[in-house]
């Protein structure tokens, strides 16, 4: 249990920083935002194109979060919805799954 919980220490140190560079405030300068496509419109296209990333990196640290709880209280390994031990190749590929797959 020891390498799992490392896995997901590393994981949600990663995640966290991607989060952290997402959320990071942009630097302040002269953007126009004319009639023509320019650095500005395409900061902000980039910028709301960015939202669902982040959406998504935020659900899976709440996933690993839930993981690492589970660690702790002894649960892990077990779905969060029925109770059954969820696959070994499933914790495998994916140690902070919190879900058998059919409630995945």
């Amino acid at each position: 249990m020891e390498q799992v919980a490392e896995v997901l220490r590393q994981k949600r140190a990663q995640l966290e920083a991607q989060i952290a560079e997402m959320t990071r405030p942009q630097e302040v300068g002269t953007i126009s935002f004319g009639k023509r496509v320019g650095e500005g419109t395409s900061q902000a296209v980039d910028r709301l194109a960015a939202v669902p990333a982040h959406d998504e990196l935020t659900a899976m640290l709440a996933a690993i979060e839930r993981a690492q709880q589970k660690l702790e209280d002894g649960t892990y390994g077990r779905c969060d919805v029925c109770g059954q031990e969820i696959g070994a190749g499933r914790l495998e590929a994916r140690p902070w799954a919190t879900r058998c797959l059919q409630h995945a």
